[in-house]
């Protein structure tokens, strides 16, 4: 049977370890905090994977045949521990993270390992008593190669299902131009409902085209219809429905501000892209984030 980690159980990662849990595959979890147990509700179901949570990369016994890292990518270098007990040559890394810059971004902390990056495409949100809610189905994309597969196989028989694409990369960039607008919810403060806005409906407007530029001159091939497919994403969206960015902010944690809007107006300098947007959006989002003040 593969043997299976799940390293950072937030949100996503209680989601995915639930999912293989009900499969029969219940996996190694480890974070930063001791837990006996995950716990992630999913309409009326409440699924209980029993614990404990490992905090100390001492007590992992081996290497794993598949890792799946769902820490944010500002604790990624928290995780190198945990990545040098869980992998070895053989391993597969999943990273379920924001952006396109995954694998450059992890694969220095698992040099043995292959890594493999994943689109996150469910809501997930960690709420006041620590149960994660789902709010929607499961699903990821990964990368149609070898590793690719092993990681869908991995959650094969779950309702967490898992999908390859030929062109990873344009599926990857489309998810990102997604969660670049989603920083305007940061901005203002507001969830979803900010969208029923004309004047910020513009405003992502402007930015998602700006984000879709920058995509197909990295190589992306995505449709002019990217930009109205977020836009009504976001409208028809849950008036309450916020995003992982905006819950750190109301937290006071360090946001992924880099990962999903930096590395718009970084692309867009490289492939001389004007980013007029971005330009405003990103020093306030890093501003918002880091301070000072």
């Amino acid at each position: 049977m593969t043997s299976v980690a799940v390293v950072g159980p937030g949100a996503i990662g209680t989601t995915v370890a639930a999912a293989l849990h009900q499969a029969g595959r219940t996996p190694v979890v480890a974070g930063r905090s001791a837990r006996e147990d995950l716990r992630l509700r999913t309409g009326s179901d409440l699924v209980v994977v029993p614990g404990p949570v490992l905090t100390d990369a001492a007590r992992v016994e081996g290497p794993a045949d598949v890792v799946f890292l769902a820490v944010k990518a500002t604790q990624v270098a928290e995780a190198a521990p945990w990545l040098s007990a869980l992998c070895g040559p053989d391993t597969v890394v999943c990273v379920l993270q924001n952006g396109v810059e995954q694998v450059s971004a992890v694969a220095p902390l698992a040099p043995t390992a292959t890594v493999v990056p994943a689109v996150v495409w469910f809501p997930a949100v960690r709420q006041s008593d620590g149960v994660v809610l789902l709010r929607g189905a499961a699903r990821l994309t990964v990368p149609a190669t070898p590793a690719g597969d092993r990681v869908v196989a991995a959650v094969a028989g779950s309702w967490c299902t898992a999908e390859s694409a030929l062109d990873f990369h344009s599926v990857a960039w489309r998810k990102l131009v997604q969660n670049a607008v989603a920083g305007l919810m940061v901005l203002t403060g507001r969830t979803a409902g900010v969208f029923a806005r004309s004047d910020v409906v513009g405003v992502a407007r402007s930015y998602a085209a700006e984000c879709l530029a920058v995509a197909r001159a990295d190589g992306a091939v995505l449709d002019d219809d990217v930009v109205d497919a977020v836009l009504d994403g976001f409208r028809g969206a849950p008036a309450d429905q916020g995003t992982s960015i905006l819950t750190d902010r109301r937290a006071g944690l360090p946001l992924e501000w880099d990962v999903r809007n930096g590395v718009v107006q970084r692309l867009g300098r490289r492939y001389g892209v004007p980013t007029p947007v971005s330009d405003v959006v990103v020093p306030l989002l890093a501003a918002t984030s880091d301070g000072p003040g």
